[in-house]
């Protein structure tokens, strides 16, 4: 096993000992226990980082299910180098932040770093998985475990209903994902992502090929919370604040945009491609910046700039497609650079976003709200919190000096060139866009300036507020000072992170050796760029400033048309009408559940018969049935009939004995003395046990059933009858495969029995007989137990 696949178990093999620590270990808090495991990854990417420009990517493989054409196989490349080292670097900073926010004496802490440690796992799994199966088992890993640290404080209502809802929303994707995944692999023979995308052209030609991009789309959108999808994220935020930081704006969220990423090699040249990924990321980028602003929950309002900024970099991903498109061969380093600005971005929303989030829950621990409303005038009281609050929210707002301008507007360069080289809608594009970061700006400005500013009101607060322990505070200094570093300093990244992994995104773009000219720098003289942010400037204060007259605009959205109405509609009607459906056929009869199972039988097993055409009927080597025989088997269905038609249970126990014993002389007919003393003694067994048990039964009422009832009771009996018959003869009378009565025969040279039903029971069936007497065992130790129970509650009384 490589490298890279210890890395990617390390956080699995590591839950086993995290509550051993921290039941053996109480003192001490188990994130100091857990924080060694981001940094043992993260050094262990960090050793890779020489994938530089034109180096080959680093794959292993292991076999795993080969048969099925599944293989655990792991690559790591340019892009999926920067993910691992995001996925580590801020899982290391954000156990680190955990340390102190969480508490040792109130919280379940193993808990905690379980369902974290196996997220951080699932998601390596994701970025680095080279088999498109492997990636979704880790894909719906990430799923289960954000839903456990999503419901981490289940005592209250809305984090389980946010768990559920993330749960609900992001498994249905990825089953529809798991779907366009298996079309992919059906039209080309294959799961491997780096030979899916050497066979592009085919795959193209594939009637399968629109289906599988939809389903992979879907799966990508739901994840990634696009619109309509985005309604799980800000409910999501009832988790804890370490948890909100890394899944909800570092990692998780980001699958998504990872799985676009990478497919895009596959899918991208194709308008189908550009126009989906493109027209839902713009639309995602400015819906969720209009509502972020009406927002009063700090981290509600992060919750909607995530979606905002994730549908900035997905359109970014869809417009930087076109590269890969025939049509735009002469402006493909022009669209390439969108992929620049995607990669670029999606970097720097890490490093901006997760600090955000920390500041946000280290409001909520010194102040105990995260309420604007009540909060204001703390500039003096958290000085440091301030500070990096202005790096983070005015990064995100996209100005100088901080990284996110660099991003930002290259982001613009990207829409414009679309905008300049596609006909149609596409002029909407760079309009939404400014739209869209014209609200980015006043809802940064609403979380720096309500926060901070403005007049102190103590009595609204639960606690004084006061700094955060440095402790807790090094995690978003460390975010904020590279924030800072990569405005001043971008192409440390250029060749080292950014060109490696726009070159995984567009591998057909380069011949072998060739690289992208990636040089990233704040001033590019009196462009369009520059005006748009000016003018985001001017207008962005302007709204600001008037806030209250306008927000009237958010009271008059009706409600009835908001997508989470729409969800909570649905499921509630959902769940009414499985109820509806269940209460009619669960009515607490056993007759109706035994008629249901029975007719389910005839009608799957008696279609298979006739589509399969299995029927087969061939008595020409049966032996020649005597005249007692017939006699013997007319007394067996006398006597079974019998048992229909009498209202005594003594006589309906004494049929069915007498349907035993006739079936033992059968076994006496054929030569097998030995099943026929077997059957005479558990029939004997069983009939006294009946005898005695029905004998403390009350008396049968006789009842009045409907002849309707009758009816089907016959039809449903003689049809399992007839299916049973025709399952018997039809074996009989068809013999596919070589019989084993040969090999049995050897019972006496293979195992030294001259008994060959002993021999098979004891020897080749060992497990088999074994189980069957554990699972007695079992059952009289259950009757046991129950008659103890019911005796010492007697005796109690």
């Amino acid at each position: 096993m490589s490298l890279l696949h210890f890395a990617v178990l390390l956080p699995f093999l590591y839950t086993v000992f995290v509550p051993l620590f921290f039941k053996k270990v109480p003192r001490i808090h188990t994130g100091w226990f857990v924080l060694a495991v981001p940094l043992l990854l993260f050094v262990c990417f960090a050793s890779y980082f020489p994938i530089r420009s034109g180096a080959a990517p680093v794959i292993h493989s292991v076999p795993w299910i080969p048969s099925l054409g599944i293989r655990f196989d792991l690559h790591l490349d340019g892009l999926s180098m920067m993910f691992a080292l995001i996925i580590s670097g801020i899982g290391f900073l954000v156990i680190l932040y955990s340390i102190y926010y969480m508490s040792k004496e109130r919280e379940a802490l193993h808990h905690f770093y379980i369902y974290l440690l196996v997220f951080m796992g699932a998601m390596l799994g994701i970025v680095l998985s080279d088999n498109l199966i492997v990636l979704y088992v880790f894909w719906e890993a990430t799923s289960v475990s954000s839903f456990l640290l999503i419901a981490y404080w289940y005592q209250r209502k809305r984090s389980r209903y946010g768990a559920q809802k993330a749960l609900l929303i992001t498994v249905t994707g990825g089953f529809a994902m798991l779907l366009g995944f298996l079309m992919l692999g059906s039209a080309a023979g294959t799961f491997s992502i780096r030979e899916l995308i050497g066979m592009r052209d085919a795959i193209a030609a594939d009637s399968l090929f629109i289906p599988a991009m939809l389903l992979v789309l879907l799966g990508a959108f739901t994840k990634s919370a696009q619109f309509p999808f985005h309604i799980w994220l800000p409910d999501a935020m009832e988790a804890p604040t370490p948890i909100s930081s890394y899944l909800h704006s570092a990692t998780m969220v980001k699958a998504g945009v990872y799985l676009v990423a990478r497919m895009t090699p596959i899918f991208g040249g194709t308008m189908s491609w550009f126009w989906i990924i493109t027209v839902v990321g713009i639309v995602t980028l400015f819906w969720g910046a209009f509502m972020a602003i009406r927002q009063f929950d700090l981290k509600a309002l992060l919750a909607y700039s995530t979606i905002s900024q994730l549908g900035l970099i997905m359109s970014l991903f869809g417009i930087g497609s076109l590269s890969l498109h025939t049509n735009y061969e002469a402006q493909a380093a022009l669209f390439s650079g969108a992929i620049l600005a995607a990669v670029f971005h999606l970097f720097n929303h890490s490093i901006f976003k997760g600090s955000l989030f920390m500041v946000v829950g280290i409001l909520d621990h010194e102040t105990g709200t995260r309420d604007i409303r009540k909060l204001g005038g703390l500039l003096s009281l958290m000085p440091v919190s301030f500070t990096l609050t202005v790096i983070g929210g005015l990064s995100m707002a996209g100005l100088p000096p901080f990284s996110g301008f660099l991003s930002k507007e290259m982001f613009f360069t990207g829409v414009l060139t679309a905008y300049r080289h596609i006909d149609q809608w596409v002029v909407l594009l760079p309009i939404v866009a400014w739209l869209a970061s014209v609200f980015t700006f006043v809802y940064c400005l609403v979380f720096v300036f309500k926060t901070f500013t403005g007049t102190y009101r103590p009595e609204r607060l639960d606690k004084k507020p006061h700094e955060a322990p440095v402790g807790m505070l090094l995690s978003p200094i460390v975010l904020a000072t590279l924030v800072l570093v990569f405005f001043f300093f971008p192409n440390l990244l250029s060749y080292t992170l950014l060109e490696p992994a726009m070159r995984s995104v567009l591998p057909n773009l380069l011949e072998p050796g060739e690289v992208f000219e990636v040089s990233i720098k704040a001033w590019h003289g009196f462009n369009a760029e520059l005006f748009m942010t000016a003018g985001i400037v001017v207008v962005g204060t302007l709204l600001y400033k008037t806030y209250k007259k306008w927000s009237e605009i958010y009271y008059n959205l009706p409600r009835k048309f908001d997508f989470s109405h729409l969800y909570d509609q649905g499921l509630s009607g959902a769940e009414r009408l499985s109820a509806r459906m269940t209460s009619s056929y669960m009515n607490g009869s056993l007759h109706s559940y035994l008629s249901y199972i029975f007719t389910f039988l005839i009608i799957v097993v008696g279609g298979s018969f006739v589509l399969q055409q299995a029927l087969a009927i061939d008595l020409a080597t049966n032996a020649a049935i005597e005249l007692y025989e017939y006699v013997l088997a007319a007394s067996i269905a006398a006597s079974a009939g019998f048992v229909l038609f009498v209202n005594s249970r003594l006589t309906s126990i004494i049929a069915v004995g007498a349907v035993g014993y006739l079936v033992s002389l059968l076994f006496v007919i054929f030569r097998a003395p030995d099943l026929a003393l077997t059957q005479l003694v558990v029939e004997t067994i069983t009939t006294a046990l009946f005898l005695l048990c029905f004998y403390f039964l009350p008396k049968l009422k006789t009842e009045r059933v409907r002849i309707r009832v009758k009816i089907s009771n016959l039809l449903i009996s003689v049809g399992v009858g007839t299916i049973f018959t025709l399952i018997g003869i039809s074996a009989q009378s068809t013999n596919p495969f070589k019989p084993i009565s040969s090999f049995f025969l050897n019972s006496y040279e293979l195992s030294g029995a001259r008994n060959m039903v002993n021999a098979i029971l004891v020897d080749f069936r060992a497990f088999d007989t074994m189980l069957e007497s554990v699972v007695l065992f079992l059952a009289g130790i259950g009757v046991y137990t129950l008659i103890h129970l019911r005796k010492s509650r007697r005796d109690k009384r």
